[in-house]
């Protein structure tokens, strides 16, 4: 299961890590934002909240739907437990695209520096590890943890 989850989590990183890479590369030759500034000041804080909703608030959410829906139940099956994950780990992994996004249209340095924290934030302490794995497998009584 620990590997399955760490090659959605990389296959989902990796494209990030690579627009970054020519982004940062081809970007001394590109000067002016590519949004008007009126479209900036719908755009910026927009993209702000939705890194927020992805990064910190729409983990911790579904973490307490799960809880809650499964709070009765004396086992929760590996297969759920698996589903429940690899949803966390791309809800979490969607906050580095749009942090991305806001590198590519040259967002102002708050929101921008925000969402980078943000999304630093959430690729650490989401990442598959074998030991958070086994955790989050104690607390929700699934088997082989």
């Amino acid at each position: 299961m620990y590997s399955r989850l760490q090659k959605i989590y990389f296959t989902a990183l990796v494209p990030v890590l690579v627009g970054f890479g020519a982004l940062t590369a081809f970007r001394p030759g590109i000067q002016d934002s590519c949004l008007a500034a009126r479209s900036l000041e719908i755009v910026a804080p927009s993209l702000f909240l939705l890194t927020v909703v992805c990064a910190i608030a729409g983990p911790i959410f579904y973490r307490a739907l799960f809880a809650h829906h499964h709070r009765y139940v004396t086992q929760v099956s590996r297969s759920v437990f698996f589903r429940f994950e690899r949803n966390l780990t791309l809800m979490v992994l969607v906050a580095p695209y749009l942090a991305l996004a806001a590198y590519f249209l040259q967002l102002p340095r708050f929101h921008l520096a925000a969402m980078l924290l943000m999304t630093l934030y959430a690729v650490y302490f989401y990442y598959p590890s074998r030991r958070r794995v086994s955790f989050d497998m104690t607390i929700y009584r699934t088997p082989g943890g």
